[in-house]
């Protein structure tokens, strides 16, 4: 596992190689002026000690000086180059998860909630960032630091470079005492932050429903108790990280304190100098700073190898919907528009019932076609399957006699303008809605299909008309005008196969019948109008009847009217629901 994540993080950092050879190669050069410079001065207080002289200590300080000035700005660059590399690699994880998400059919969304899905592509992916940032830089000048420093010290005096050394490897050993208690707390933060952004989206997109429940105090309720419980994990994880990092802070300074007692006494006896104890100590303090960093980058390591394991559970996963090797192209301007269907079965997964059983039926080319039936009869399944929202098994739906399962999926769909039970908008101008198939079209064209869709003289009674904004999920319209907006989008996409799945149910009969009639005026479009309103279906081509997950009835409405079976009886309750009204 380990390997793993160290793979993806090289993997992450492979296609800015070149920035972090040059990053690398600026703290090279910072830590041997670094080590330079304590060098120096032990070979100024000998001098000095000897000849001295204010012109020739003038001398030392400008050097200093200057050393110190170049040390700083290349510093600077290699830390401008290294954090660089993090935004780089943040910029790209969200490119790609985004990119992915895109990928992955509808289902999987029913299963990961939105809310868990931000936070892994903004607070993971930040932790990954600080991962290849902060984490990369500390490790690097602490492995030059040591790799540099080391060798000076031992060239002064063996046995005290050793002895103040020696405290070190407690240090380490106690970093990897804590390691895993870390990153356990760090997921577990993780995770409540998860249940915080869900219950967050959730409460947004439902606050009409809270308001019309009263329940915003049980709303707050349940996010004061998730906000305890990542309060909680936080705590737990500041608890150990402001234990260990004291600690290992307390131990680095113990070597200090070792090079002070027999440092002073080795001067006493002749075996250092001066310069050679003062450049110890220097070298000692040098290496305390990296080394009580490497607590706070293994908490940073700790944080990015579980965002690491986080973020790639997205980015594995496979869509289970995709094009297969031998997919055909099919342009739309030569789709017809035929759909058959041959024995369709499709069960849900965990679900031992199917919801379509054993489907055989033909719509021709431009004809309009009505199904109705009762609610969980399969109608929404069949209209999902057409476009492969579902995965449909192959050699069971065809579309102008190729399997769809064989068709290019991005040519499949741009065949087909479909229009869902919810009629979702973006938060954006009604015109931009419309035209989101593609946002360059002309306003005439836009109009047209608002037109079509019946709801063209609501929007320009709007303030702003087809510029008005319509606000998240288009809360600021009524649901009749949504599903007919959504209408207009699908009509705007003139695509030649148009499904409506329940689509006007917002909408009164007098206003669907007119759109219905509207749309059998548009030559050569096949048209599948899913509907609970029998008045407009009954003016549709034909007419298929599903109960449980069959067709029983096929038929105009004047053919099946007369027939005994469930279009009658639901045509009498309708006749009745009208009355009643």
């Amino acid at each position: 596992m380990a390997n793993s994540r160290l793979n993806k993080l090289i993997s992450y950092l492979k296609p800015h190689q070149d920035k972090l050879y040059w990053g690398t190669s600026a703290l090279l050069v910072v830590n041997i002026i670094g080590v330079y410079i304590p060098w120096l001065i032990r070979d100024i207080f000998d001098d000095l000690q000897d000849n001295f002289a204010y012109k020739t200590l003038l001398g030392y300080v400008v050097l200093l000086f200057v050393l110190a000035g170049i040390m700083w700005c290349i510093r600077m660059f290699s830390r401008v180059i290294i954090f660089g590399i993090g935004r780089q690699v943040e910029f790209d994880l969200k490119q790609r998860i985004f990119e992915h998400l895109l990928k992955l059919e509808p289902a999987y969304f029913n299963v990961n909630t939105s809310g868990d899905l931000i936070n892994r592509a903004t607070s993971d992916v930040d932790n990954i960032r600080r991962l290849v940032g902060f984490a990369i830089l500390s490790i690097i000048n602490t492995i030059f630091a040591y790799a540099l420093t080391l060798p000076a010290m031992l060239f002064i005096n063996v046995r005290l470079s050793l002895m103040a050394l020696a405290i070190y490897p407690l240090m380490l050993f106690t970093v990897q005492l804590f390691s895993d208690k870390l990153r356990e707390e760090q997921l577990d933060v993780q995770e409540k932050l998860s249940d915080i952004s869900e219950l967050i989206q959730e409460d947004m997109s439902g606050i009409s429903l809270i308001k019309i429940y009263a329940q915003e105090d049980n709303e707050k309720k349940a996010f004061a108790e998730k906000n305890k419980h990542l309060l909680k994990a936080n705590l737990n994880l500041a608890q150990t990280r402001n234990l260990l990092f004291p600690v290992i802070g307390g131990i680095a300074n113990i070597s200090l304190l070792i090079l002070l007692w027999f440092g002073t006494a080795d001067i006493e006896k002749g075996l250092i100098t001066v310069g050679d104890f003062i450049a110890l100590i220097i070298y000692v303090e040098r290496l305390v700073f990296p080394t009580a960093l490497l607590g706070f980058t293994i908490t940073t390591y700790q944080r990015g190898e579980v965002s690491i394991d986080r973020v790639e559970s997205i980015t594995q996963v496979e869509s289970k919907i995709q094009n297969n090797q031998t997919s055909v192209n099919l342009p739309v301007e030569k789709v017809k528009g035929e759909i058959k269907a041959v024995n369709l079965h499709f069960t849900y997964p965990n679900n031992n019932h199917p919801v379509l059983d054993n489907l055989n039926f033909t719509i021709n080319s431009g004809e309009t076609v009505a199904i109705v039936g009762s609610i969980g009869s399969g109608k929404s399944t069949l209209a999902n399957s057409i476009p492969r929202l579902l995965e449909i098994e192959s050699g069971q739906l065809f579309l102008d006699g190729i399997d769809i399962t064989n068709i290019n999926l991005t040519d499949l769909r741009q065949a087909i303008a479909y229009v869902p039970q919810d009629s979702f908008l973006f938060s954006t101008t009604i015109k931009n809605n419309i035209a989101y198939s593609d946002p360059v079209g002309d306003i005439i064209d836009v109009e047209y299909a608002a037109k079509q869709a019946q709801i063209h003289p609501e929007i320009i009674t709007f303030p702003q008309k087809y510029d008005t904004l319509v606000g998240e999920r288009g809360i600021s319209l009524s649901g009749g005008q949504r599903q007919r907006s959504s209408l207009a989008r699908a009509l705007f996409a003139d695509a030649p196969i148009l499904i409506l799945d329940d689509a006007l149910s917002s909408v009164d009969n007098q206003t669907a019948t007119k759109i219905l009639e509207n749309l059998k005026q548009e030559k050569g479009k096949t048209v599948i109008f899913i509907t609970h309103q029998l008045s407009a279906a009954q003016n549709a081509d034909r007419i298929l009847v599903m109960e449980a997950g069959k067709i029983i009835q096929s038929g105009t409405h004047e053919e099946l009217f007369y027939q005994e079976g469930l279009y009658k009886s639901l045509w009498q309750q309708h006749q009745l629901e009208e009355i009643l009204s």
